[in-house]
């Protein structure tokens, strides 16, 4: 989890949070440097591995959310937390509030216990950071740099399949869900962090104010909605697209589409049906096997396997 504004403005709106970032690792470890999580007084958000580590993490988060002060700590998983890694975690237990947001990253500051200005070659480190860096500890500094730009994802469609395939990637880290319906009532009252809804009358509209680099999922209740994405996109361009639909439905739109003018090797692209037959149709199956896909990288191969749609 990132420590961009937007996450902890985000989640400091319900109260403070404590951040718990992995500042270093040694030998075998659940995550990498760099992961974090938010913890709340009632709720968690995100994950640095789980199981008795994460536990201890929680309980210190719980603690440094009443008394303010932020606290590290080298944890030897296997002699403390009797976990099987055998390697051990450097954790940053930080808290938050509205009024103690951090700047943009990259973003440096003085370990617990630490202080004074910035030290020349701390500063120096940070200049020469890559988004995406592990954290630095320098001169007992901490030095975060800024994330990657996250993958956009475009999910058409709120729906039974598009409210899983949502509940499934949002957790992600590294990907930014738009999420495009033509009625507000369609999406879950509760929308997932980092998920932006956008209502449009005419969805298809939409379609060029996508990055060129975006992947699109088309899973709308309307055969006729759906093509017209299609067609669209095909117009557009995109890094992947996965639209619903039995390989009946994706016969017609294959003739569709070569009407309306586009190459074959462009209709190709998009992949029909989506998803693994194998794991049944259940809403919750079918996100499984379209996450699968497009986390892999497989999504720009269409699939054989039926699909009702």
């Amino acid at each position: 989890m990132s420590l961009a504004r937007e996450v902890l403005q985000t989640a400091c709106r319900r109260g403070p949070v404590v951040r718990v970032l992995v500042l270093r690792t040694a030998g075998s470890a659940p995550r990498e440097a760099g992961t974090s999580m938010l913890v709340g007084r009632e709720a968690t958000e995100g994950t640095i591995g789980g199981g008795a580590l994460e536990h201890l993490a929680i309980a210190q988060a719980r603690r440094v959310l009443v008394d303010g002060l932020a606290h590290h700590q080298v944890l030897p998983l296997g002699p403390r937390l009797g976990q099987c890694c055998g390697g051990s975690m450097t954790l940053l237990w930080e808290r938050f509030d509205s009024a103690t947001l951090p700047p943009r990253l990259p973003y440096a500051r003085a370990l617990p216990g630490g202080g004074g200005a910035m030290p020349d070659a701390v500063a120096a480190r940070m200049a020469r950071l890559r988004p995406g860096d592990p954290p630095v500890v320098l001169a007992g500094w901490v030095i975060e740099a800024a994330p990657l730009a996250r993958r956009p994802v475009w999910i058409w469609g709120a729906g039974h399949v598009g409210r899983a395939l949502v509940g499934v990637l949002a957790p992600l880290p590294d990907l930014a869900l738009t999420w495009i319906d033509t009625d507000a009532d369609r999406f879950p009252r509760d929308l997932p962090a980092g998920v932006e809804p956008v209502v449009a009358a005419a969805p298809a509209a939409l379609v060029r104010h996508a990055p060129a680099a975006a992947d699109h999922l088309i899973l709308t209740y309307s055969h006729q909605l759906d093509l017209a994405l299609c067609h669209a996109l095909l117009g557009h361009g995109f890094a992947s697209c996965g639209l619903i639909g039995s390989a009946t439905k994706w016969a017609r739109f294959r003739a569709r589409l070569a009407d309306l003018g586009h190459p074959s090797a462009q209709i190709l692209r998009i992949a029909c049906p989506i998803g693994d037959p194998s794991l049944g149709k259940h809403p919750q199956a079918i996100a499984l096997g379209v996450a699968t896909a497009l986390v892999s990288g497989a999504m720009g191969s269409a699939n054989t396997g039926e699909r009702a749609g």
